[in-house]
């Protein structure tokens, strides 16, 4: 977990005649808005800036539409040295390391906000981006995963690459490759990385079915693999222990794998697996109050419970109720409706606190997985029975819809946690290309130490705003100090914003639902 971490034109109506009495109306709903509605969020706009954030991480030959402009190239090496083509992929955050396990968590959760919320994402102009994202993180798990029983796990090494401030494009620290292989076992990262290309290749079916067809490839070996070689992958890639430690085991991914790889093929020998697998591994036996990069049973449970309502399944419904308990005590600590203290914690202004580093990463993971569990109840007009009494889809919403508005200003910083969108948001992100003079506009060299002394010393806002991107976030007391050097708060991940992306979806169609059931109910007012 991140404790482990050392330091470490979419939304325009075409012009028409419209009534007077409806233009009157419209500036009356304007200046209403005005002034009674202080907290009014775009989420179009939230949507659209979230996937800017992805092309800011990007490692390797940048494309010709790259809307960031001041990338550039950079990590054209990587893998030379081990003989193997590891070229592109993601940074995680802030450094230069390639990390797989968080890489293919975040690939695994934007896939599953498109699955989810894929017309809701089309219908904002942004399905193309979403996509985009999704492959630019899957055609480098197809390189890395270079033979059935061989994944490389990591380029980089986070210790000598936190010696050095540089931009990506600069970088002289190590780019040695690391990997897991049948002797050298890692299921954890094999079954992360199996999901996401699982999942992914459900998305891929219709537009492009050979690279479905391809990810989908990938993604059985690689589950066979960490099935057959059983093992974390930090004991096999020692560098990794300090950043990102496989603290849950592999149990949780081993499932996570299985049930991506079930809802792509339908091949029942996956389901087979969550359910036989669902005492041993911990499926049904483990009450779980975070949903992360490293946890995933809370994801897992939720998504079982969704084959209760499925005929097929019935024969299994005992282990699937226990999995829907699981699921459903994740939610209650989410809304504080356990007992015996087993509620995540909460800031004085409502926002989900699970620890101080990069706490931001259990909230929007939260707010995801509230929204999707929401629209469950609601499609099978279910209620959600906590300890503290029942509550409906709505309330499980409307909380979720709390989590991305404090994200997005509603807070007592007044402050956008998401960088450049609103009016105020953290000017001094930890993040290396961030922070120092574009390469585009300086191609002079800078070293190791020299981007330490001019750069990150500098108490000047970051030359280049990492849009979209969902920084660490405040503290228990809804405190946030916007300093470069306190990476705790003021560092993003790409597995923060991924998950906002479905939700940002979500509640800009509710939004606009409601602005179109207004518009009708007007208009059945005014004949």
């Amino acid at each position: 977990m991140e404790e482990m971490r050392k330091t470490h034109n979419k939304h325009h109506f075409g012009a028409s005649k419209i009534p007077i009495f409806l233009q009157h109306y419209s500036l009356y709903l304007s200046i209403c808005t005005i002034f009674t509605s202080t907290q009014a969020f775009d989420y179009g706009d939230a949507l659209s800036k979230s996937l800017h954030y992805f092309e800011a991480q990007r490692s390797g030959r940048i494309p010709y539409n790259q809307r960031v402009t001041w990338r550039h190239h950079s990590g054209l090496t990587d893998g030379l040295e081990q003989g193997v083509d590891l070229v592109g992929g993601y940074y995680d955050a802030g450094d230069h390391v390639k990390f797989g396990l968080p890489m293919a968590f975040t690939v695994t959760m934007l896939s599953w906000g498109a699955i989810e919320y894929g017309q809701q994402i089309a219908d904002a102009g942004e399905l193309e981006q979403t996509m985009e994202a999704i492959k630019w993180g899957t055609d480098y798990f197809i390189k890395a995963h270079t033979s059935p029983n061989v994944l490389w796990a990591e380029v980089g090494d986070g210790d000598t690459d936190h010696y050095c401030w540089q931009r990506p494009e600069d970088m002289t620290t190590s780019r040695r490759a690391f990997k897991i292989d049948d002797n050298n076992p890692g299921s954890d990262l094999a079954g992360e990385t199996a999901a996401a290309m699982a999942a992914a290749s459900i998305l891929f079916r219709k537009t492009n079915p050979h690279y479905s067809h391809l990810l989908l490839h990938h993604a059985q070996q690689l589950f066979e693999f960490g099935d057959k070689y059983r093992g974390n992958y930090d004991a096999s890639v020692g560098v990794v222990k300090s950043y990102y430690a496989s603290v849950s085991g592999y149990m949780d991914e081993l499932l996570w794998a299985a049930m991506w790889l079930y809802k792509a093929t339908d091949n029942e020998e996956y389901f087979e697996y969550i359910i036989s697998k669902s005492h041993t591994f911990g499926g049904i036996g483990w009450s779980i109050s975070e949903f992360s990069w490293d946890v995933k049973y809370a994801g897992i449970q939720i998504l079982a419970s969704k084959f209760l309502n499925e005929e097929k399944h019935k024969k299994h419904s005992d282990i699937l109720e226990q999995y829907r308990s699981k699921a459903e005590f994740y939610i209650c600590s989410c809304l504080n409706k356990n007992n015996n203290g087993s509620n995540v914690e909460r800031t004085p202004a409502g926002l989900l606190y699970v620890r101080k580093w990069n706490n931001m990463q259990y909230v929007s993971n939260a707010a995801f997985l509230l929204t999707v569990y929401s629209d469950f109840l609601q499609n099978t007009n279910h209620k959600l029975k906590c300890h503290e009494g029942i509550v409906n889809h709505e309330e499980i919403l409307t909380f979720a819809k709390s989590q991305v508005d404090y994200i997005l200003g509603s807070n007592p910083m007044n402050m956008s946690y998401l960088v450049g969108y609103g009016p105020r948001y953290p000017k001094r992100v930890h993040h290396r290309g961030a922070s120092i003079v574009s390469y585009k506009e300086n191609k002079g060299f800078i070293g190791c130490a020299q981007g330490y002394d001019n750069w990150y010393s500098n108490e000047t806002p970051n030359p280049n705003v990492l849009v979209g991107a969902l920084v660490g976030g405040p503290d228990l007391e809804d405190n946030f100090e916007d300093q470069r050097y306190n990476y705790m708060q003021t560092e993003a991940c790409t597995y923060n914003t991924a998950p906002l992306v479905g939700v940002f979806a979500k509640l800009l169609h509710i939004e606009n639902q409601k602005l179109l059931n207004d518009y009708n109910s007007l208009l059945v007012a005014a004949f």
